[in-house]
C-alpha cells in the first residue's frame, strides 16, 4: 500500500504590504490543515522581510518554507518603502510568469518536499492561471479586496461599455461629474463613480491600471475558485451578486480572527510586517484611560504631501485628545516626514510618534477609542472586529469603495 502524499500549496501575494498581510494569514490556516506551504514573495520584499523578521525566523518551520522570484523592476534608492503599485502591476504581469513556472519546476523536482498539488495566487498576480494550465492544477485566487471593492472592480468593463470611462475631460474630476449614480451594479444601489475605484479617474483610454483591472477580473473567470477575506453578514448582498457572475466564490475571513484561532507557536511568531514593529507603544498604552486614544494609521501604501501631513498634525493637535500616530518612513512624498516644531509642543505627553506597530494589538488595547484610516480592507476588518469606531480618510484604490460600503 503506497504512502500518501501531502498536499502542497504555493502562496504567492502581490508585492505590497496590505496584500502580504492576508496571504499569509492565509498559507497558515491552509497549513493547519496539514498542507506544506511554499511562500513566495519577490527577491525586494522577501530581503525587507528577512530585515524585519529575521533568518531565523522564517526558516523555523521545515514544512513552511519562503521562495523568490524577481518582479522585474530595478530597486529602489530607498530599500525600505512600498514601490510604485502601477509599475509593479505593469511588471509582475509582463515579466513574472517565467521566473514563477521555473521555481514551480524546480520544487516539483526535490525530494524534499512534495509535489505542488495547487496554486493560491492573489488576484492581481492571475498570470499564474498559464502556469498551473500548463501543470494540470488548481490555482485558486486570493482577492484581498473587500467583495465590494472587487465587484466594483469587476464592473470597469460596464461602465466603459456604457460611456462612464475613461473621462471625457479632466474638468470632470472637479465639476460635479464624479457624484454621477452608478446604475448597474444592483447589490450596491447608489455608489457613485467617487466611491468607484479610483483607477477610473483617468482620460487616457489606454491606461494601465483600468485596462489592468478589466483584464485582471476577465481571466479570475479561469480560476479554480475565488477566495475573499470577508463574511456573509458583512457582504451578503455583493457576495451573492459576485457569485452569479464567478463559479465558485468562498468567503473566509476576517483571517486575522481566524488565525489567532490556531493556537500554533511555532507560526505565531512568523509574521509578516516588511517594517520593525515598535512594540513599545503597547507599554504607553497601557498607561492610558479606557476608551482614551486616537489611533491614527494611514496603511502602507499612502503617500500624502507635506502640507496633508500639516493639516493632519494640527487636527489632532486641535482635538485635545490622546493620540498613537503611526508615520512611516515614506508617508510623505519628496523629503522625509517633517513635523512642525509647535504642533511637537502643542501635543506634549499626550502624543506618540511611531514608525510602524503591531496593529491588531493595538486596536485591541483597552485605551483605544477610535481609528483614523485609510479604510484599507485590512484595517477596516480589524477595526470592525475590534469594535472600533472609524473616521475614514481614503486615499486610492478601493479604499474609497470601502469608506462608501462601511
Amino acid at each position: 500500500m503506497g504512502s500518501i502524499v501531502k498536499p502542497h500549496a504555493v502562496c504567492i501575494p502581490f508585492p505590497a504590504q496590505g496584500h502580504i498581510n492576508p496571504m499569509l494569514k492565509l498559507a497558515k490556516i491552509i497549513h493547519s490543515k496539514s498542507f506544506d506551504i511554499t511562500f513566495v514573495n519577490t527577491e525586494f520584499n522577501h530581503q525587507r522581510l528577512l530585515k524585519s523578521q529575521g533568518s531565523a525566523t522564517l526558516s523555523r518551520h521545515p514544512s513552511f518554507k519562503f521562495e523568490t522570484i524577481p518582479d522585474g523592476l530595478p530597486p529602489p534608492e530607498n530599500l525600505d518603502v512600498t514601490q510604485d503599485i502601477p509599475s509593479l502591476c505593469k511588471s509582475t504581469s509582463e515579466t513574472s510568469l517565467e521566473p514563477f513556472k521555473k521555481l514551480l519546476f524546480k520544487l516539483n523536482d526535490t525530494t524534499t518536499t512534495p509535489p505542488v498539488s495547487c496554486i493560491v495566487s492573489d488576484c492581481s498576480m492571475s498570470f499564474t492561471i498559464d502556469a498551473t494550465d500548463e501543470l494540470g492544477i488548481p490555482d485558486v485566487l486570493f482577492w484581498t479586496t473587500s467583495a465590494c471593492g472587487f465587484l466594483a472592480y469587476v464592473h470597469y468593463n460596464t461602465l466603459r461599455e456604457r460611456g462612464f470611462i475613461p473621462l471625457k475631460d479632466p474638468a470632470d474630476l472637479t465639476n460635479g461629474y464624479l457624484n454621477t449614480v452608478v446604475d448597474c451594479i444592483p447589490s450596491m444601489k447608489g455608489i457613485r463613480l467617487k466611491d468607484m475605484p479610483t483607477f477610473l479617474r483617468t482620460t487616457d483610454p489606454d491606461d494601465i491600471m483600468v485596462n489592468y483591472v478589466i483584464r485582471e477580473t476577465t481571466r479570475a473567470k479561469r480560476a479554480s475558485a475565488i477566495i475573499l477575506n470577508t463574511f456573509e453578514d458583512l457582504e451578503h448582498d455583493v457576495l451573492k451578486e459576485l457569485s452569479s457572475i464567478y463559479s465558485r466564490v468562498y468567503s473566509n475571513g476576517p483571517l486575522h480572527t481566524l488565525e489567532n484561532n490556531l493556537k500554533n507557536k511555532d507560526l505565531e511568531l512568523l509574521g509578516s510586517s516588511l517594517w520593525k514593529e515598535e512594540a513599545e507603544c503597547l507599554e504607553w498604552l497601557d498607561s492610558k484611560e479606557y476608551n482614551s486614544v486616537v489611533y491614527v494609521n494611514f496603511g502602507s501604501i499612502v503617500v500624502m504631501t507635506p502640507q496633508q501631513l500639516v493639516e493632519f498634525s494640527w487636527g489632532l493637535a486641535n482635538s485635545n485628545r490622546t493620540f498613537l500616530w503611526v508615520i512611516r518612513p515614506d508617508l510623505v512624498s519628496g523629503d522625509s516626514p517633517m513635523l512642525p516644531p509647535e504642533f511637537l509642543d502643542a501635543t506634549s505627553g499626550r502624543g506618540l510618534l511611531t514608525n510602524w506597530c503591531p496593529q491588531e494589538k493595538v486596536l485591541n488595547h483597552p485605551s483605544i477609542g477610535g481609528f483614523l484610516t485609510h479604510s484599507g480592507w485590512n484595517s477596516t476588518l480589524e477595526s470592525i472586529s475590534s469594535g472600533v469606531p472609524m473616521i475614514c480618510w481614503p486615499f486610492f484604490a478601493e479604499q474609497q469603495t470601502n469608506c462608501w460600503y462601511s
